[in-house]
């Protein structure tokens, strides 16, 4: 697997990673602790910055199981290609 294949495996086990990690640790406010106009399915503090800590090293663990199954030739993304290719 090349860098620009492997950088295009990383990115999409990372969102796919940071759509499964956003709900965690969600509270919807109180009646007492809602802020007028916000929706009431809006999270009380998101705490983006570790949800995208989590995704990274969640993404970062999934890439290396992923890059030794492309390296022990499990996984063949050239021939997946191919088989598209020819139908």
């Amino acid at each position: 697997m090349g860098f620009v294949s492997g950088l295009v495996v990383f990115l999409m086990i990372w969102w796919t990673a940071l759509f499964t990690v956003l709900p965690w640790g969600n509270r919807p406010p109180e009646e007492d602790e809602a802020v007028e106009g916000q929706a009431m399915s809006a999270p009380i503090v998101p705490n983006l910055k570790k949800k995208f800590l989590i995704t990274t090293v969640i993404s970062a663990v999934l890439w290396c199981v992923v890059a030794y199954l492309v390296h022990i030739e499990l996984i063949d993304f050239v021939g997946m290609s191919r088989e598209m290719m020819n139908g």
